[in-house]
Protein backbone atom coordinates (compact mmCIF):
# COMPACT_ATOMS: atom_id res chain seq x y z
CA UNK A 1 0.00 0.00 0.00
CA UNK A 2 1.23 3.64 -0.79
CA UNK A 3 2.50 5.77 1.80
CA UNK A 4 -0.71 7.39 3.72
CA UNK A 5 -0.27 10.11 5.67
CA UNK A 6 -1.39 9.85 8.68
CA UNK A 7 -0.10 5.98 8.52
CA UNK A 8 -2.86 3.64 9.21
CA UNK A 9 -2.52 0.36 10.82
CA UNK A 10 -5.24 -2.53 9.60
CA UNK A 11 -6.01 -5.70 11.60
CA UNK A 12 -8.55 -8.44 10.38
CA UNK A 13 -10.49 -9.64 12.97
CA UNK A 14 -13.52 -12.20 12.38
CA UNK A 15 -15.97 -9.46 14.43
CA UNK A 16 -13.97 -6.29 12.65
CA UNK A 17 -12.01 -4.65 10.76
CA UNK A 18 -9.50 -2.39 13.12
CA UNK A 19 -8.33 0.59 11.49
CA UNK A 20 -5.17 1.89 14.09
CA UNK A 21 -4.15 5.50 13.14
CA UNK A 22 -0.56 5.64 14.10
CA UNK A 23 0.13 9.17 14.12
CA UNK A 24 -0.48 11.71 16.64
CA UNK A 25 -1.51 14.17 13.90
CA UNK A 26 -4.21 14.40 11.39
CA UNK A 27 -4.20 18.14 10.64
CA UNK A 28 -3.51 18.20 6.16
CA UNK A 29 -5.83 18.40 4.18
CA UNK A 30 -4.17 15.68 1.77
CA UNK A 31 -3.23 13.90 4.54
CA UNK A 32 -7.05 13.60 5.41
CA UNK A 33 -8.20 13.28 1.75
CA UNK A 34 -5.41 10.17 1.35
CA UNK A 35 -7.15 8.88 4.22
CA UNK A 36 -10.38 9.17 3.67
CA UNK A 37 -9.83 6.63 -0.17
CA UNK A 38 -7.92 4.34 1.83
CA UNK A 39 -11.01 3.78 4.14
CA UNK A 40 -13.31 4.31 1.50
CA UNK A 41 -11.05 1.48 0.00
CA UNK A 42 -11.59 -1.01 2.46
CA UNK A 43 -15.17 -0.37 2.83
CA UNK A 44 -15.98 -1.15 -0.47
CA UNK A 45 -14.58 -4.66 0.02
CA UNK A 46 -17.36 -6.60 1.67
CA UNK A 47 -20.51 -5.48 2.52
CA UNK A 48 -21.58 -5.54 6.34
CA UNK A 49 -18.44 -4.13 7.31
CA UNK A 50 -17.92 -3.45 11.10
CA UNK A 51 -15.07 -1.23 11.48
CA UNK A 52 -13.29 0.10 14.57
CA UNK A 53 -11.33 3.38 14.22
CA UNK A 54 -8.91 3.39 17.18
CA UNK A 55 -7.77 7.14 17.70
CA UNK A 56 -5.50 6.08 20.78
CA UNK A 57 -2.19 7.85 19.09
CA UNK A 58 -3.91 10.83 17.84
CA UNK A 59 -3.47 13.54 20.17
CA UNK A 60 -4.49 16.88 17.54
CA UNK A 61 -6.89 16.66 14.92
CA UNK A 62 -8.65 19.01 12.24
CA UNK A 63 -12.12 19.65 12.39
CA UNK A 64 -11.87 18.69 8.50
CA UNK A 65 -11.17 14.53 10.24
CA UNK A 66 -15.03 15.19 12.03
CA UNK A 67 -16.43 15.71 8.55
CA UNK A 68 -14.51 13.00 6.93
CA UNK A 69 -15.84 10.60 9.98
CA UNK A 70 -19.49 11.48 9.12
CA UNK A 71 -18.76 10.84 5.63
CA UNK A 72 -17.49 7.24 6.15
CA UNK A 73 -20.57 6.45 8.66
CA UNK A 74 -22.70 7.23 6.52
CA UNK A 75 -21.17 4.75 3.58
CA UNK A 76 -20.51 2.34 6.56
CA UNK A 77 -24.00 2.37 7.46
CA UNK A 78 -25.26 2.24 3.59
CA UNK A 79 -23.57 -1.23 3.06
CA UNK A 80 -25.05 -2.57 6.21
CA UNK A 81 -22.09 -2.51 8.31
CA UNK A 82 -21.12 -1.18 11.35
CA UNK A 83 -18.72 1.53 12.62
CA UNK A 84 -17.31 2.33 16.50
CA UNK A 85 -14.72 4.61 17.48
CA UNK A 86 -12.01 3.78 20.54
CA UNK A 87 -9.36 5.77 22.40
CA UNK A 88 -10.17 9.10 22.01
CA UNK A 89 -7.99 11.27 23.66
CA UNK A 90 -10.27 13.35 26.47
CA UNK A 91 -9.22 16.72 24.80
CA UNK A 92 -10.75 15.23 21.47
CA UNK A 93 -13.62 13.59 22.91
CA UNK A 94 -14.48 17.18 24.41
CA UNK A 95 -15.14 17.92 20.83
CA UNK A 96 -17.01 15.41 19.50
CA UNK A 97 -19.41 16.35 22.69
CA UNK A 98 -19.58 20.20 22.09
CA UNK A 99 -20.97 19.34 18.33
CA UNK A 100 -22.89 16.25 19.80
CA UNK A 101 -21.35 13.81 17.62
CA UNK A 102 -20.83 11.31 20.60
CA UNK A 103 -24.41 11.07 19.93
CA UNK A 104 -24.25 10.40 16.56
CA UNK A 105 -20.82 7.85 16.75
CA UNK A 106 -20.49 4.92 18.98
CA UNK A 107 -17.50 5.50 20.71
CA UNK A 108 -15.63 2.99 23.48
CA UNK A 109 -12.99 3.36 25.68
CA UNK A 110 -11.11 0.85 23.89
CA UNK A 111 -10.97 -2.18 21.02
CA UNK A 112 -12.05 -4.13 23.47
CA UNK A 113 -14.95 -2.92 24.34
CA UNK A 114 -15.89 -1.83 20.88
CA UNK A 115 -15.41 -5.70 19.44
CA UNK A 116 -17.49 -6.94 22.28
CA UNK A 117 -20.29 -4.33 21.10
CA UNK A 118 -20.20 -5.24 17.77
CA UNK A 119 -19.80 -8.76 18.39
CA UNK A 120 -23.58 -8.46 19.96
Amino acid sequence: MADICPRIKIEYQDEATIVEFTDDKILEEKDIRDLDKALSAIIGQATGINMILDFSNVKFLSSAVLGMLIRLSKRIYENEGQLALCGINPKIYEIFKITRLNKVFDIYKNIDAAIDRLAE
